[in-house]
């Protein structure tokens, strides 16, 4: 599996070249907004890269998003979008590249993160209205978005247990009064070189129930791309994401 590298000179860019090796891939170039060395090319734009892949696997910033999707386009080959902070024209972008184009497109590339996906709505579908749900992130003092996409897509599976009819409050400040029944509360911290951290508490009358994933390292995100990426080759242009892949490989 030939990849070009969207992000390439960045911390995930640097995971994702490093592990490549592990799953047949080749990372036969980058791009990358501040093109530094590293053992493949790295161009500042999709307009220079003239190697031969399989798939795109992007960990940029959703910034220039419709350029990497028109190159997808031209080329007919899919990509794993993990950028993070798209916006609603962002997702719109994807929507109708999505009908040229396999676009991988997931909160998080984690497989621990997708079964607490799962968790979190089935512990909804059970315990119901009597229970409050507030939802904590952490991450490192880098991140520019919040809350992450991780925690929105973990709201989403939340609500989807309480049959969607609960809004999403994100943090509280000044009297903002007694707690709705109406909300999931969202919570972001940042600091230091936290990874990723995603909390999802349950509070009941004299009772709570958390369930929790924490990263301990980018690898686990890396890994999950490379395997998207080789799912991907040869699927037909659409959206996907991290439940299509392992419902084909698991059932």
């Amino acid at each position: 599996m030939n990849v070009i590298l969207c992000g390439a000179c960045g911390r995930m860019g640097a995971n994702v070249a490093s592990l490549a090796p592990d799953f047949g891939a080749t990372v036969v170039c980058g791009v990358d907004a501040y093109p530094a060395p590293r053992p493949f090319p790295v161009y500042a734009s999709f307009a220079e890269a003239t190697e031969r892949a399989d798939a795109v696997i992007d960990f940029s910033s959703p910034d220039r998003l419709e350029e990497r999707l028109a190159f997808c386009k031209e080329r007919k080959i899919g990509i794993v979008l993990a950028s993070t902070g798209l916006s609603d024209a962002d997702l719109r972008l994807v929507d109708e590249y999505s009908e040229h184009v396999a676009v991988f497109r997931t909160g998080n590339l984690s497989v621990g993160i997708n079964l607490l996906q799962m968790l979190a709505k089935k512990a909804a579908e059970v315990l119901g209205d009597a229970f409050d749900v507030e939802i904590v992130e952490k991450h490192h003092n880098k991140k520019k978005d919040a809350p992450s996409g991780t925690a929105l897509m973990l709201a989403e599976s939340v609500n989807e247990g309480f049959s969607d009819h609960k809004e999403l409050v994100f943090g509280r400040h000044g009297m903002v009064g007694e707690r709705q029944k109406s909300e999931i509360g969202i919570h972001a911290v940042r600091g230091g070189t936290i990874v990723g951290e995603h909390e999802v508490l349950f509070a009941g009358e004299d009772e709570i129930v958390t369930l929790a994933h924490s990263a301990r390292s980018r690898k686990v995100f890396a890994a999950g791309a490379l395997r998207a990426a080789s799912w991907l080759i040869g699927k037909p242009a659409g959206k996907y994401d991290m439940s299509d892949m392992l419902q084909s490989v698991f059932g």
